[in-house]
């Protein structure tokens, strides 16, 4: 069967077409557009004009693509945090879905969160007989899914997220000390609040998905042009992201947009998402955490495709 979905985050818009047999994905088509939809939405609590503008423009690219394919008939749109907490995320779906012909949905963030484990997971559930934490840092909130092989046994959708949580506490470039240390405070408290003290102490590996795990292991990699399957896979060890965090801090947005392994368009999130997986890592006692290519828009291709 062959399915298209459509993921429209907090920072980023991504497509995926597929075809799905028995379960077995084969990918025909996977693109990403940092769109930054989210980029001002935690404080005026609605989408605004130009992150919108910038969404369609991408939406009429990938739209272009399915049809090369005609991989029109299952397809989805999923759209996330920024438009769920948007008072014009309504009138947004509805023209996501009568523009460009997709099944467009606002899900929840437990929708989020099963999607995502299900994406992460569905390629090593059968040697995964121990509590495994799916962790999904995006551009407005952050997931944390537990299980083992396929049961999901705890899941959370956190308000958390790299553009919401910069935009609230970083001013400067590079950001000072101080700003630092507010985000840390305030993602270590939300993530502390939201998963119990028994999930943290149940939880014997790590999975981390999503712009910034993948971009902290291309950077280590120093990766260019970025190569997804050998960023699949690779573990982050807590020291690493340590370090690489610290140098990051020190350098300036025009810095980071020139290393190798980091697409440009991050840059301005990619500060505010290390800290959020340090935390996370520190939170669940994890040294390590495994990188996945696999997330949200596998997990919706395999449900889709009704094999899951």
């Amino acid at each position: 069967m062959r399915v298209t979905v459509v993921d429209v985050g907090t920072n980023s818009t991504r497509l995926l077409v597929a075809d799905v047999v028995d379960g077995t994905i084969t990918e025909l088509e996977r693109e990403s557009t940092v769109t930054r939809l989210g980029h001002g939405v935690d404080a005026s609590g609605s989408l605004a004009p130009e992150a919108m503008d910038r969404v369609f423009a991408a939406l009429a690219a990938y739209r272009t693509l399915i049809d090369r394919h005609d991989a029109g008939g299952a397809t989805i749109a999923v759209l996330t945090s920024a438009v769920r907490d948007a008072a014009n995320g309504a009138e947004f779906t509805a023209r996501v879905r009568a523009d460009f012909g997709l099944d467009a949905r606002t899900i929840t963030g437990d929708e989020e969160a099963q999607l995502t484990f299900l994406g992460a997971t569905d390629s090593r559930a059968a040697s995964a007989p121990v509590p495994v934490a799916v962790i999904d840092i995006g551009g407005g909130s952050t997931e944390f899914v537990v299980g083992a092989r396929a049961a999901v046994d705890f899941h959370v959708s956190t308000q958390v997220g790299v553009v919401r949580q910069g935009e609230r506490h970083i001013r400067n470039d590079p950001p000072t000390r101080e700003e630092l240390i507010a985000v840390a405070a305030d993602v270590r408290a939300t993530f502390a609040a939201a998963v119990p003290a028994p999930v943290r102490e149940s939880v014997r590996a790590g999975v981390a998905v999503a712009g910034t795990a993948t971009s902290a292991a291309a950077m280590l990699l120093e990766l260019e042009p970025y190569d997804p399957e050998r960023v699949h896979g690779y573990r982050l060890g807590l020291p690493e992201c340590e370090a690489l965090l610290a140098r990051l801090a020190q350098l300036d947005e025009a810095q980071r947009r020139a290393l190798p392994g980091l697409h440009p368009d991050r840059a301005p999130t990619v500060i505010a998402g290390m800290v959020m997986l340090v935390e996370a890592m520190r939170l669940l006692g994890l040294e390590t955490v495994e990188v996945s290519e696999h997330d949200i828009l596998r997990g919706a291709a395999l449900h889709l495709a009704g094999t899951a």
